[in-house]
Formats: structure tokens, sequence, C-alpha cells
């Protein structure tokens, strides 16, 4: 990614910080940096600053021209390079559609939620200094329709992921009049330099062992691999489709989701002296030392919470399985909540 030298005017940062409401500065501050970025731009493409002799110099500058844009700060101006010999081109204006499109688009969930079409429009025009019409948004769907289609579809095989986290999502979806509740299956890797990356999500059934397991084909047919484990909570459809799609593959149970069940199954007097130690169980540094720990445990509440004791001698596998792994990938992998934070 290319880096470019910024400066920022003093009276720029003046307006911004004592500007009144309506001339915040920020406006400005965006003018300002994306102007200079466009100079940038035209000088990296071809290869020559103003006045520069040089034999890799690819065109010659002829001014500029004004271009008028509508952002949620309010509308800018830019001044767009022109070339002699050729046509400057910038990705700047379709990456800037495409994030606006997405920010449009993600206002129609206040409608799901009960506010009326002319709230939102209100909120648009003063977001967005402009105001949406149905036609407007249903054109910003169809084009961008296509893009999520691509990046959902995208080969993953450039890549390995040792590790990944799989929840669902739960969303409200407007169908024929009817607001209807639909799952977005979401998987999450993290590859062997330690990023998290977005892989891919679907639409389905998220109690179903087909729907899960139609996902996690399609990530393979992408080319997700050197999967070592994956992590997930307890649904008995996606355990069943994590087994028979993923042979040989370690399975993290959600330390979270598994914390919920142990409490709830607790009557409330008793919680806070479970919660703490359970906690030493999952916190313990090594699998033998968190055995040790589940047995005392079961010793102590046999007789007195025999229901919460079944719980943690069935799950304690699953769930201690990230203490097999290094100490600084257990935190990141112990639970689903870092793809529930996503969704949020």
């Amino acid at each position: 990614m290319a880096q470019y030298q910024i400066t920022v005017d003093s009276e720029i940062l003046h307006q911004l910080f004592l500007g009144d409401a309506k001339e915040s500065g920020v406006n400005k501050l965006l003018e300002s940096v994306l102007n200079q970025v466009l100079k940038a731009q035209v000088t990296e493409q071809i290869r020559a600053d103003h006045y520069e002799r040089t034999e890799d110099r690819k065109a010659y500058r002829n001014g500029s021209y004004p271009h008028k844009f509508t952002t949620r700060v309010g509308t800018i101006t830019l001044h767009v390079p022109r070339l002699r010999d050729g046509k400057f081109s910038t990705e700047m204006f379709s990456r800037y559609q495409r994030s606006e499109q997405a920010f449009v688009l993600a206002m129609l969930e206040v409608v799901i939620n009960g506010v009326s079409t002319r709230k939102v429009s209100l909120i648009t025009e003063e977001l967005c200094g402009v105001e949406f019409s149905k036609s407007t948004v249903s054109e910003l769907c169809k084009q961008l329709d296509p893009i999520v289609i691509a990046w959902n579809s995208r080969p993953l095989n450039d890549a390995r992921y040792p590790f990944v986290i799989v929840d669902a999502l739960y969303l409200k979806v407007r169908e024929e009049g009817r607001v209807r509740s639909q799952g977005l299956m979401i998987a999450s890797g993290v590859n062997h330099s330690g990023r998290r990356e977005l892989l891919g999500f679907m639409l389905g059934d998220t109690e179903s062992e087909d729907s899960w397991s139609e996902f996690f084909v399609s990530l393979k047919n992408r080319g997700l691999r050197g999967l070592d484990l994956l992590v997930s909570d307890n649904h008995s459809g996606l355990v069943k489709a994590v087994k028979k799609q993923f042979q040989g593959v370690t399975w993290q149970r959600c330390q979270t989701h598994f914390m919920r069940n142990v409490l709830g199954a607790t009557p409330k007097h008793s919680r806070n002296e479970v919660y703490q130690k359970v906690r030493a169980i999952l916190d313990a540094p090594d699998i033998p030392t968190a055995r040790y720990l589940q047995q005392q445990f079961s010793a102590h509440y046999a007789d007195k919470l025999p229901r919460v004791v079944a719980i943690i001698e069935n799950g304690f596998d699953d769930v201690t399985a990230v203490l097999n792994l290094p100490d600084k990938y257990r935190r990141r992998l112990r639970t689903t909540n870092s793809v529930e934070r996503l969704n949020e």
C-alpha cells in the first residue's frame, strides 16, 4: 500500500477545533488530505514530480478540474489532475462509493426495527448531505451484490489458517411484507502470522447439521487448508458438522458459553464460588493441572451439585483443548468472543 506525506494547514486545524457546528473543519480537513493524496497519486503514476526531468516520466501534467464530492461530513471540492498524454486514474472515488453504499444500506436496518422511511430519509440526508429515494437504494443493492458475492467466493488457498472461529448472527429480513428471522453463519480465520481474517458467511438454518456442513464444504472448496483447531459453541448440529467435515481437527468448545451452561445449573447462592473454581480449571497452565482441579471440584460437589459436576466432567476435554497450545494463542482461541464482537 502506498504511503503519502500529508500536511495539515494551521488554519484548518484552528477551524477544526474552534469552528461552529456547520463549519467544524472536518470537511475542510478531509478535502485537504484527499487533494494531497490525488497530487501524490499523479506523481506516482507519471513517475515525475513538478518540473522534474527524468527518463522514467510517463506523461505530463495538464492542470486539474474541480470535482464536487458529497461525503458524510458535507460537500468537498477535489482537484482531479489532468494529463496531456493520457488519463489520470484513481480508485479513490470507487472505493468511497462502495463505503457510502454500504453505509446507506445499513441504514435500512432502522426501517426493519420499526422506524419510518421518512426518518431514515432524514438521517441519510443529515449524514450524507443528500436524500436517498427507494429507487436509489435498490440500485445501490444491485451494485453491491456482485462485489459481496465476489468477495465471499474468493480463493482461500493463498494462506494457511491453523485456527478458525465460527459463530452465527441472527438477522431480521423483510420478505414479501413480512419480517422473518434468518441465521448468518460466519467463519473467521487466524493465519500463521497471527492475523485474523473474515473468511466468509452463508445464510442458512444455524441449528441444522446440513447447513453447517454446506458452509464448511464451501470453505474447503475455496481452498481452506492447514486447519488444526476450530472454535465454536456447543450447538449439536454445528458440532456434528465439525466432526464430519473436519476429521482430525481439534474442536475447542467456547468457554464463555460453557460457563453460562455451568452457572445456569448452579443455585444463585453458589454461583460466585462455582465460577471462581471453574475459572481456575479453564485458566490452568496445562491439561494435567486442569484435570487435577476438575477432580477436586467433582469430589467436593458430587453430592451438592451433581448436575454441575456432570456438565464439567462431560465437557472437560472439549473446553480445555486450547490448553494444548502455547500460552500466547490461548486467550484469543478459548472463546468465540472475537466473532461476536465483529457481529455487533
